[in-house]
């Protein structure tokens, strides 16, 4: 047990495990504690997180010449960067081993400008030494830290980054119109109304649906419902434009386009209604009523001449984008990889080739001079170019001789911090992030590496469990780093507390 503490290093990890990794809120700690005969109150809980994440990033400084040992056994280490933020929140920045799968160390800074970044990669380089090469976005404040501190070691942009940017620079423009109109129709809002008075209907005939769907299947009109069966078809038709809105594979725009995969069934269902208008089934128009309703609504809309306008110019420029994921192999469709697409394992000089034909297309198409958005699409892919395309790194490593192909993407961070960001709403039940990053230590993201058996052993430097190796570490000088932390915090006065309040 820490001296002058109530509680043993045994305790402390069972908290820590418990919170960071096992994602338990801290009323569910306190369950957990005191059905071992552990009392202990919110305060203290929320204490021994932070006194956790202190001992534990003291027990990785510690180990930072046994890691740089293991790292260099391997060849070397390729460190992905990458930070998070959310509102006014300090950004959160962490670097990371491609090969090792360890974080190597993490910082909070005000803003994520190069001045503040420099001294992070500075502390990586001294205690790892110089990386074989380093994966980012497309920062700008990041890439003149690296050349700063890295100096010529390659940096490569993430693919997935910047096939985001370049479509963004491509699309929105057409698709913030495409909303817009959208919005000043109401048609959203609109068809959602027609949707809860058509289901009203139904309500009254539960009888119908079953009869509706069997007609369908045999393909033949329901009988005794040739009244109500516009009801039920009209509904059918606007549930399925509503659906278009979350239409996507989770890449989010500009990969996935809801808007334009909304408009695209409003379209189709106004056709449909054209022809369901014509068909009396018990001789009398009004009961078509249903269909001339919603099909007012969305002729409405898709005849609007802005809206048409837009919908042409995106869909040209959706033809060239998606013909460059094709080329660069990311995101392409049928993928359910959704956010976590690494891009198919292929040669990267394949890739290469490939964008190469992608971009002599796109200068001798004459339908692209009419629009300047493509001239600077071309000028994205000349300015990264050579930070798109990394050649195999060859190291000698205690095995001999290996070849490193670097990640095309910077997934490995990105997926790091949506773990990170998870674990927080699943023990918080809270969505926002602002509070958490503001309150969170800088080394929190260390958690992750208890996941990793090669760093555990390292961690535990011949123990047994990480409460021994915690039992190592001066309790004094974790103390002190407390102190110096919640000092560090805006702390604001009691007096000042009791008036807000």
């Amino acid at each position: 047990m820490p001296t002058g503490s109530k509680f043993g290093y045994d305790v402390l990890v069972f908290i820590g495990k418990a919170a960071f990794l096992r994602c338990r809120s801290d009323t569910d700690i306190i369950g957990d504690l005191a059905a071992r005969n552990i009392r202990i109150c919110p305060s203290e809980i929320a204490y021994l997180q932070k006194r956790f994440i202190v001992y534990l990033a003291t027990a990785h400084k510690q180990s930072a010449v046994q890691i740089r040992e293991v790292i260099k056994a391997r060849g070397g280490y390729i460190l992905h960067l990458d930070g998070t933020c959310e509102g006014n929140s300090p950004h959160l920045m962490s670097g990371l081993d491609e090969l090792s799968h360890i974080v190597l160390h993490n910082v909070k800074m005000a803003s994520e400008k190069t001045a503040s970044i420099v001294p992070f990669l500075d502390h990586i380089r001294q205690d790892y030494g110089m990386s074989l090469s380093l994966v980012s976005d497309m920062s700008q404040a990041i890439a003149k830290a690296i050349k700063e501190v890295f100096g010529e070691v390659p940096h490569f942009v993430c693919h997935f980054h910047f096939l985001r940017d370049t479509g963004n620079d491509l699309m929105t423009t057409e698709n913030d119109l495409i909303r817009k109109r959208l919005r000043k129709f109401k048609i959203v809002s609109k068809l959602h109304e027609r949707s809860r008075w058509l289901k009203r209907i139904m309500d009254e005939h539960p009888e119908l649906l079953d009869a509706f769907q069997v007609s369908v299947k045999d393909g033949r009109l329901p009988e005794h419902f040739f009244e109500l069966a516009p009801v039920v078809s009209t509904y059918g038709l606007v549930r399925w434009a509503l659906a278009g809105l979350k239409q996507g594979q989770g890449y989010g725009f500009p990969f996935d386009r809801s808007y334009v995969n909304f408009v695209k069934r409003l379209r189709i269902i106004g056709a449909h209604l054209d022809q369901l208008c014509d068909i009396k089934l018990c001789g009398h128009w009004q009961d078509n009523k249903p269909f001339y309703r919603v099909r007012y609504d969305v002729t409405t809309v898709v005849s609007d001449k802005k809206l048409k306008q837009a919908m042409r110019q995106i869909e040209s420029k959706i033809e060239v984008f998606d013909t460059l994921r094709d080329a660069m192999r990311i995101t392409v469709d049928g993928s359910k990889q959704g956010l976590n697409d690494d891009g198919q394992e292929t040669d990267i000089k394949s890739v290469e080739e490939d964008v190469k034909h992608f971009r002599s297309w796109l200068i001798q198409n004459n339908r692209f001079e009419e629009d300047n958005d493509y001239g600077k699409m071309i000028k994205q892919i000349d300015l990264y170019w050579d930070e798109l395309f990394a050649d195999p790194i060859e190291v000698n490593t205690s095995q001999g001789q290996v070849t490193f192909q670097p990640q095309r993407t910077n997934n490995l961070l990105e997926r790091f911090f949506r773990d990170i960001k998870r674990s927080c709403r699943r023990k918080s039940g809270t969505h926002s992030m602002n509070k958490k990053l503001r309150t969170m230590l800088a080394d929190t993201p260390l958690v992750k590496n208890l996941e990793n058996k090669d760093y555990l052993e390292i961690l535990v430097n011949g123990n047994t469990t990480l409460e021994a190796r915690f039992s190592e570490i001066d309790v004094n000088a974790v103390r002190e780093e407390l102190n110096s932390l919640q000092e560090n915090s805006e702390r604001i006065p009691a007096v000042m507390r009791r008036l807000i309040k």
